[in-house]
C-alpha cells in the first residue's frame, strides 16, 4: 500500500549556533567534518551523488544508510535521501544567517504511521548529532 505525504510524519529540529554560516556549511558538506559529528561517509555535495553513511552494525542491521544528494544551494539548503531499515525518507537542512550566528533547521520527513520506533530513534539520534555538531564547531573549524 502506497503512503501519501499526508500520512507521514516529519521530525523538525531547530537550533541557533554561535558560528558563522560558512562554518556550518562546511560542517554539513565536507565529508571529513561530517564524519566527526554525524557518521562516516563518502559524501560529496553534488546533486545526484549517491553515498552512504556508515554506522556500527547492530543486530539485524549492517549499519549502512543509502543516500542520494537531492539539493545543494551553497550556504542555504542541503537535502538528501536517507534510506535504511525500510525507512525511505528525506533530510533537509536550511541555514539562515542571524546576528551572532546561524540558525539551522533540520527536517527529516517520510516516517509512516507504522514507523513510530524509527521516528523515536531519529528524534533521539538527531538530538545527539546536533550536540556533536556543536562540539565540532566549538573545536575550531576555521
Amino acid at each position: 500500500m502506497n503512503q501519501t505525504s499526508e500520512n507521514t510524519r516529519t521530525l523538525v529540529i531547530e537550533r541557533t549556533f554561535s558560528h558563522p554560516l560558512e562554518k556550518l556549511w562546511r560542517a554539513l558538506t565536507e565529508g571529513s567534518l561530517l564524519a566527526q559529528w554525524l557518521l562516516k561517509n563518502d559524501f560529496e555535495p553534488m546533486v545526484g551523488r549517491r553515498f552512504q553513511f556508515r554506522s556500527e552494525p547492530m543486530l539485524q542491521w549492517d549499519g549502512l544508510i543509502d543516500c542520494e544528494v537531492l539539493v545543494v544551494e551553497p550556504l542555504k539548503r542541503l537535502s538528501y535521501s536517507w534510506n535504511a531499515l525500510g525507512l525511505e525518507s528525506v533530510v533537509l537542512f536550511t541555514l539562515t544567517s542571524e546576528e551572532g550566528g546561524t540558525h539551522v533547521r533540520m527536517e527529516h520527513s517520510g516516517f509512516r504511521p507504522d514507523q513510530q520506533q524509527a521516528y523515536g530513534g531519529a528524534k533521539y539520534g538527531w538530538q545527539k548529532f546536533f550536540g556533536n555538531l556543536e562540539q565540532v564547531l566549538d573545536g575550531g573549524i576555521q
